[in-house]
């Protein structure tokens, strides 16, 4: 900077004192950087950040907004874990994910006075008092965004009448044909389910049972899918049978959109369904910015576009996406998530039986 103040004075004596100003200013600017836009990091699900809305709100809030995929919550943990939380601003997990996150104090307490649309939301959604895992001692951490139920999808072509039990997945009629969901706490709830116990606190006495009922899983199915555009591509072109519906109606949407013959139905044994909700993490950089995004995500527009381009019930419409309502299982943390996701590891490996 010296050395153009210098420069601008050896021109002072030909140069009126109006210019020189000028072009001192005009080499300072030529010389400075252009100053760089806030960056609002996020981690999100396929489906909730689409490039359009995204670029909306970057133009609304003159912010660059970085989004980050996951596919699994194992893998949400591990982002949101790593550096306490620095690593993101923002992030959508569901309830169940949330009380873990809450418990490690990896989240800070939301000013919904900034979020004021959490008005518009159904009332059930605004009571989050009595939703578990997004509230603790009279603070709030996490908004609720939307939610599903994860049902079975099956091939009319294949099914002359649809499946009623979990115990489908299983069927050896259709060994190679079945499309399941890569994930650790889920599988060991619906494997339980399958065999008639609870779902989310497995005792001791039962895990080798539900282990085996793992391992026939795999060698039953065709293949574990992690995103949900992996699972329509992968139904269609090995002409599935039917599938573990994780992300629930989004697929069942996604495979109608892409001319497939499918039908949806909820289990007889019930159906495990998330509630994912917005949170600001502990290492955000900007509060305000990433409350301005859970404000914004549920705009009526914003989240109705969720609801159109999903399939996926939002929080601020009543919706008939949908069913059964009376057969949903929310999901509830588990007996020992590590233990869990370590033999997942081995049952997925290749494991047999006998080592267990």
């Amino acid at each position: 900077m010296s050395q153009l103040i210098q420069m601008v004075n050896r021109f002072l004596p030909s140069l009126g004192k109006r210019v020189a100003v000028m072009s001192l200013g005009l080499l300072i600017a030529v010389a400075l950087p252009a100053q760089a836009l806030e960056t609002l990091r996020v981690l999100t699900w396929p489906g909730y950040a689409d490039s359009d809305l995204v670029a909306e709100f970057e133009k609304q809030y003159k912010v660059r907004v970085e989004v980050s995929f996951v596919s699994s919550d194992d893998v949400l943990r591990q982002k949101i874990s790593a550096n306490k939380g620095g690593d993101f601003d923002v992030f959508a997990a569901n309830t169940a994910e949330m009380q873990y996150y809450n418990e490690q104090k990896l989240l800070v307490p939301l000013r919904l006075f900034n979020i004021p649309n959490t008005a518009y939301q159904l009332p059930r959604f605004r009571n989050t008092q009595n939703i578990p895992g997004i509230a603790n001692g009279g603070e709030v951490y996490a908004v609720p965004y939307t939610f599903s139920e994860m049902g079975l999808i099956y091939d009319r072509a294949q099914f002359k009448e649809a499946p009623t039990s979990l115990m489908a997945m299983w069927d050896p009629k259709y060994k190679g044909k079945i499309l399941a969901f890569d994930a650790s706490s889920h599988n060991f709830s619906i494997a339980s389910l399958a065999l008639g116990e609870k779902p989310f606190h497995i005792e001791e006495k039962n895990i080798k049972a539900v282990i085996h009922q793992l391992i026939a899983l795999r060698r039953n199915v065709l293949t574990f899918y992690t995103l949900p555009e992996e699972s329509v591509e992968l139904f269609r072109r090995h002409s599935a049978a039917l599938m573990f519906a994780n992300y629930g109606s989004q697929q069942y949407k996604m495979l109608r959109d892409s001319g497939a013959n499918v039908g949806y139905v909820i289990p007889r044994e019930g159906a495990l369904a998330w509630l994912d909700c917005w949170a600001v993490t502990k290492g955000a950089k900007n509060q305000r910015l990433a409350e301005n995004w859970i404000n914004y995500m549920l705009d009526k527009k914003v989240s109705g576009e969720l609801t159109r381009r999903q399939g996926l019930s939002n929080t601020i419409q009543v919706t008939t996406v949908s069913k059964d309502t009376d057969k949903i299982i929310w999901l509830e943390p588990v007996e020992n998530d590590q233990r869990r996701a370590a033999l997942w590891a081995r049952i997925i490996s290749g494991d047999v039986p006998e080592k267990f």
